[in-house]
């Protein structure tokens, strides 16, 4: 493994104890340059995680507490009128940002949710006529409550497919637990770590992700993934040539972590569910609660070629 992304880890894991899985979930899919959702029960870690990512990548953060009663200029910026000069000036959200955590973005109503639909797709907001760039590197990690509890507006298939990768955290096991509960606050934790790459780092090990080889037998496997979705009467819709290159992309970045510059089936079969999870929905259950079960479902029902 890259030095730098070991130090990453080794990092992250001395304030995140118990979820190495989830780490290098979470580190694959901003190497691969998408967006995640977190998706669990409050109090379980999913902001921390955000924080020491922020912190341990060096990166620019902001972090937007969703609420009911936010407006998308809450979260884009607004124009005030400046007495002295007799014009409008624009003054950015936090959305310019290069790290946002957009904290319980489900506890928003979907006009607000879908301000962020533009700026995870294009990087960039329209804004009263005018369209501004974002920062660059730009990630979302955004975090959900369960959906059934009160308060929560269900996110927009739209919007839940921008997410390149939806992880959950789980409760700690009792050894992780227990050195949460004997061990230091983790908010003391996070205001000591020192970032362990630069920027620069970062934009080369992204472009290091494109560059890992995936052969043409790979790419029969990933069809062959996404074909059974579509022909299954087990779903309710198939995964979209937009699933199959998130896929891609962050099995490649799963293969660099390893420390390989080749794709294996196994890297698909191990980011599958992170990927897939969200997007899949069984015709017999629709809650998005089962979307893990049926994306391992799908593993063992595809032969590798």
């Amino acid at each position: 493994m890259n030095p730098s992304l070991n130090a990453v880890i080794t990092q992250t894991e001395q304030v995140i104890l118990g979820k190495p899985q989830q780490i290098r979930l979470a580190l694959t899919c901003l190497l691969a340059r998408g967006h995640l959702l977190i998706e669990d029960m409050p109090g379980v870690g999913k902001t921390t995680l955000a924080h020491v990512l922020s912190r341990t990548l060096g990166l620019q953060f902001q972090r937007i507490q969703f609420t009911s009663d936010m407006l998308p200029a809450d979260i884009l910026g607004v124009s005030i009128y400046q007495r002295d000069s007799g014009e409008f000036k624009f003054h950015a959200g936090p959305i310019f940002s290069q790290m946002i955590l957009a904290d319980e973005v489900n506890r928003a109503t979907p006009k607000t949710q879908s301000a962020l639909l533009e700026a995870m797709e294009e990087h960039q907001v329209t804004s009263e006529g005018e369209t501004r760039p974002l920062p660059s590197p730009f990630f979302v990690i955004a975090t959900q409550n369960p959906t059934n509890q009160i308060g929560t507006f269900p996110l927009p298939e739209s919007q839940v497919d921008r997410f390149m990768m939806r992880i959950q955290l789980g409760y700690p096991d009792a050894a992780a637990e227990r050195g949460l509960l004997s061990g230091v606050d983790r908010r003391d934790l996070i205001a000591d770590l020192k970032p362990q790459l630069q920027t620069a780092d970062l934009f080369a090990l992204q472009e290091q992700v494109r560059q890992v080889f995936v052969s043409p037998a790979l790419l029969d496997y990933v069809q062959a993934l996404l074909r059974h979705t579509r022909e299954s009467a087990r779903f309710v819709h198939g995964l979209s040539p937009r699933a199959g290159l998130s896929l891609l992309a962050a099995a490649r970045a799963w293969a660099l972590l390893a420390g390989r510059d080749a794709v294996i089936p196994e890297d698909v079969q191990a980011v599958l569910p992170g990927v897939a999870s969200h997007r899949l929905q069984s015709v017999h259950d629709t809650q998005a609660s089962d979307g893990e079960k049926l994306a391992r479902e799908l593993i063992e029902a595809v032969a590798i070629p």
